[in-house]
Order: structure tokens, then sequence, then C-alpha cells
């Protein structure tokens, strides 16, 4: 029985200084900064304005906590099942539990699949979280340099349960951008591969035919329009626009939906169709809509907050 301690007291204490090192470090990482903001304050008293690809970025941030959480699990859980293999061999014989060892075995593998399984999901969904990212942050540099023209440009605007990728206020109208980040072929025939065929009513990739994005930029055009006629009490109207960075557009056609590739947005007040406002109109509007963006509290007064 000596030994079978021995071996208990060795997995344990493997198990133990694996972990005792992160713990140690994520205590006196905290520690240090609860310090420092005991004695110190942010300089920002305001909430600030979201940024393009806002809410994908906090998603992100959330899949790589959980991969990483995922992970470690992954690594410290067959140690604990040893140790507990251990120590009931120790407690009823190690006969006993070599019978066991087959359950034991089936359930390390099942459990070692799963998690897999899990990663290699959230691998996938990670992809597509900074393909959409990329996607908005790209077009929300060339929607920002629209403000040369005197519009006003905001990000991530958070409506009723979604959340519309920009909004563009100028004298020339309102725009409600809706961004997609379709990722490309590495291999292909150049051009005729990273272009998409619009005819007014469908988007015609090379290898798929989606509405889909239209249909939503239509519907959040739609409740953005009415949200801001009844916030500014006159009537506003919004031109749904879908932006496809990365991608060259051809145009048979043209619907209610507008659809811009990433390097034609600098032209995209001169788009037919919208409702040209006076300036105090612009003003108004663009006050409503920075309300409802300036919701991003200061990184460091919110990790104040948090102690």
């Amino acid at each position: 029985m000596s030994g079978w301690t021995e071996q208990i007291g060795i997995v344990f204490g493997v198990c133990a200084a694996g972990l005792a090192g992160p713990v140690a470090a994520i205590v006196l990482l905290l520690r240090r900064k609860a310090n420092a903001r005991q004695r110190r304050r942010s300089p920002i008293s305001i909430s600030l304005l979201r940024g393009p690809g806002h809410s994908l970025r906090e998603q992100l941030a959330e899949a790589n906590d959980d991969i990483i959480w995922d992970v470690s699990f992954l690594m410290v859980l067959p140690l604990l099942v040893l140790a507990l293999f251990l120590a009931q061999g120790h407690l009823v014989g190690l006969q006993q539990m070599l019978r066991l060892a087959p359950v034991y075995a089936l359930a390390a593998v099942a459990f070692i699949a799963y998690m897999l399984r899990k990663l290699l999901k959230a691998g996938t969904r990670l992809d597509q979280l900074k393909a959409g990212y990329d996607a908005e942050v790209a077009v929300g540099q060339e929607l920002d340099q629209l403000m040369r023209q005197g519009a006003a440009t905001f990000h991530d605007f958070p409506a009723e349960l979604f959340n519309i990728d920009h909004v563009v206020v100028a004298a020339e109208g309102v725009f409600a951008i809706e961004t997609k980040g379709y990722t490309k072929p590495k291999q292909g025939g150049g051009k005729a591969e990273a272009t998409v065929a619009y005819d007014g009513e469908t988007l015609k990739f090379p290898t798929w035919t989606t509405k889909a994005p239209l249909e939503q930029a239509e519907r959040q055009a739609v409740w953005l329009a009415k949200w801001l006629s009844s916030a500014v009490g006159s009537p506003v109207s919004v031109l749904p626009v879908v932006a496809l960075p990365g991608w060259f557009v051809e145009r048979s056609g043209r619907g209610p939906v507008r659809v811009f590739s990433g390097k034609e947005l600098p032209g995209l007040l001169r788009s037919r169709g919208t409702q040209r406002l006076p300036a105090q109109d612009v003003q108004r509007i663009a006050h409503q809509v920075e309300q409802r963006c300036r919701t991003v509290a200061p990184t460091y007064a919110e990790a104040s907050k948090a102690r």
C-alpha cells in the first residue's frame, strides 16, 4: 500500500505544481492592478462611441477566453482522473481497479473526443468572427473618410436585438450599411473568383447565391427610418447598403439596396434614391444616433469599478 500512497502523492504533486504557477501569476497580476487603481483614476469621465466591429470584438474576446478555458480543462482533467483512479486503487485494491480500467479509459476517450470536437467548432467560429471583424474595420475606415465631405459616421449602432454595422448621416441622406466579411479561395482564377454579380434582387458569388444580406440591410434601414422619424419628430428616409470589402461588384440591375465593394465606398454620398437633408436636420439626426452609440465605458474606469 505504501507504493500506492507514494504514487498518489506524486500525481497530486504534479497537479498542484502545474496549477500553482498560473494561479500565482494571476493573483500577483490582479493584486498589482488593484494597488495601482487605488492611487490613480481614469481621466475619461464620459462614455465613448462604439468603434467599427465593437460587438464582434467583444465576441472575439469571449470566444478566445472560452477556448483557453477548454484547453486548460482538457489538460488538467486527465491528471485529476488519474489521481482519482490511484486514490480508489488505494482504497479498494489494485486488482479491483484493473477491472475498472477499461471504463476509465473509455470515459477518458469520450471526454477527449467531445472536447476536441468542441474546440474544432470554436476554431471555425473564431475564424468567422475574425473575418467579420476585419471587414467591419476596413469598411469603417473607408466610411470615416466621408467626414471630410461633411458626413457624420457612426459604427455598430445598437438597435433592438441587433446592430447596424455603420450609419452615415449627411446632407445627401442617411445610410444604413451592413458589412459582410465573406472569405475568398486562396487559389483561383483571379478577378473572376473575387467578383459578385448584383442584379437588383440577388447576390451571385462564384459558387453560391444569396438574398439574405440584401433582406437584412433592408429590414435594418426600415427600422432605423422608423426610429429616427420618431426621435426627431419628422419623417426620415434611410437608404439600405451592403458593403462587400475585398470583392468586385458587377451590377446588371438596381434594387432597393445599394451594393458597394470596399473601394467604392468613397462614392457612397453620390447614391441615388436618398432624401436630401437641410443642415439642421443633419445635426438633429446625428445627435440622436450619437447618443445611442455612446455606450462604451472607458476600460480603466470600468476595471476600477469592478474591484
